[in-house]
């Protein structure tokens, strides 16, 4: 029998996750279409390889194995699987038609929406992937300034501007290579360090886990002020998250330009930028960003209503809520067991669980491993976050903790007694990156 959400006797049969596996080992690159999904961020052996269905905040695998879902889709599941009134608005629109030969009225609607959640969305342009939106927000602020140099910091997807400064830049020419450059969040001197006369935009998560210290985002704001650049926020993961109008409104720090995705549509694929008319207006005739798929019907439904939903259900709240009761939750297992090498750290709504090999003396990553074979025994589905859901219920959150109070003493046995990696039933999970960038090299001054 498929294991349920409970504390399963054995690990879960994955027997058709690995006839999918052994096919798309020929036929796809990786095994994926989206690398934070791969099995290289499972644990070999143990972990299903291929989701079925979801509901909620639960999903099946194509063994019929239940877990509770704590990736919900490496972000965009703001509201859970199947959410009813998504799903609705969804279905109604289909049998109206998906994309068309001129503009929908969903395009303005959408926008009026964004318009008046967002702060300084003055202007919106649609795409379907967040790196579209954040290459469309480097392309306008080149355009706007005259310059071209970038200096970013956090992740902003796979288009050769940003992902030439991580190891898999294989394919980009070494002058796209030469017009980026990294900075360390938190350190407003290495901002200062790297910027010149030929620095068009900054773009940046506005945080990530860390917290803002020192008052760096206004900081940066009057950085970027003082010296014509354009300040851009990757709102992938803030947007719609952290507070209803994202990190701008939570921190009251308004950006030149702001991207999102993941969180406005509930799964369905939709990026929005916005900002600033008297840069956005280049878009007009200047600057070429368009695409057939920008006005897809079905996903401007989906965020309307979803955005709807978040505004009638105060779901950002909800979302903090629960967020907050599994960090608390796992940081006093942690402590009460002695566990100084492991917490649970980030905003509310989107936390992280992070291993200190220095204190514990053992590799992270299979300390990490052995944490997630054993949580997916109990029928969680976890990669060391929780991005919570508005369908993560007061049941799913005690249930998770339940499992942790079970789950972190087999993790203190295998550290104390030095043998986390015989603790593994298969492969550990692997960093996305071998290197996150090549941080604080600095533009060459003129």
């Amino acid at each position: 029998m498929p294991n349920k959400v409970e504390f399963n006797n054995d690990y879960p049969e994955i027997t058709k996750s690995d006839e999918y596996y052994k096919i798309a080992l020929d036929l796809i690159p990786a095994q994926t279409q989206t690398l934070a999904k791969g099995t290289g961020q499972n644990i070999k052996g143990v972990a299903p390889k291929f989701l079925q269905k979801g509901k909620g905040a639960h999903v099946w695998d194509v063994d019929g194995n239940e877990y509770i879902d704590y990736t919900m889709g490496v972000g965009p599941l703001s509201l859970g699987y199947a959410y009813d009134k998504v799903d609705e608005a969804i279905k109604e629109q289909l049998k109206e038609g998906i994309t068309f030969s001129m503009p929908h009225p969903l395009e303005v609607e959408v926008a009026e929406l964004i318009h008046r959640i967002v702060p300084n969305a003055e202007s919106i342009r649609y795409s379907r992937g967040g790196a579209d939106v954040v290459s469309g927000a480097v392309r306008v602020s080149r355009a706007y300034t005259g310059k071209n140099k970038v200096l970013c910091c956090g992740y902003h997807g796979w288009h050769d501007w940003y992902i030439s400064v991580t190891d898999r830049n294989k394919g980009i020419p070494q002058s796209i290579q030469d017009m980026t450059f990294t900075f360390n969040y938190n350190d407003i001197q290495s901002v200062i360090d790297s910027i010149d006369d030929d620095t068009a935009c900054i773009v940046l998560e506005p945080f990530v886990f860390e917290e803002p210290k020192d008052n760096f985002l206004q900081k940066l704001r009057d950085v970027c002020t003082k010296n014509g650049i354009v300040l851009v926020f990757d709102e992938m993961w803030t947007g719609f998250r952290i507070s209803l109008g994202g990190a701008q409104e939570y921190f009251g720090i308004k950006a030149d330009l702001a991207c999102f995705s993941k969180a406005i549509a509930n799964g369905m694929p939709l990026s929005v930028l916005t900002g600033k008319k008297e840069i956005m207006s280049l878009l007009d005739k200047d600057v070429f960003f368009f695409n057939t798929f920008g006005g897809e019907t079905l996903s401007l439904a989906a965020a309307k209503a979803t955005l709807n939903e978040m505004i009638e259900k105060n779901v950002q709240t909800y979302l903090a809520k629960q967020g907050n009761k599994l960090k608390a939750g796992y940081n006093s297992i942690a402590e009460k067991l002695g566990l100084n090498y492991t917490k649970c750290s980030g905003y509310d709504c989107r936390t992280i669980i992070t291993f200190d090999a220095e204190k514990s003396g053992c590799n992270p990553l299979e300390m990490k491993s052995l944490v997630q074979q054993e949580m997916i025994k109990r029928g969680i589905l976890w990669s060391g976050f929780h991005n919570i859901s508005f369908s993560h219920s007061d049941d799913d959150i005690n249930y998770t903790l339940k499992a942790y109070e079970d789950v972190l003493p087999i993790l203190k046995t295998a550290v104390e007694e030095k043998r986390v990696k015989q603790f593994l039933k298969g492969e550990p999970v692997e960093p996305v990156f071998r290197k996150v960038g090549n941080f604080n090299i600095k533009p060459k001054k003129k």
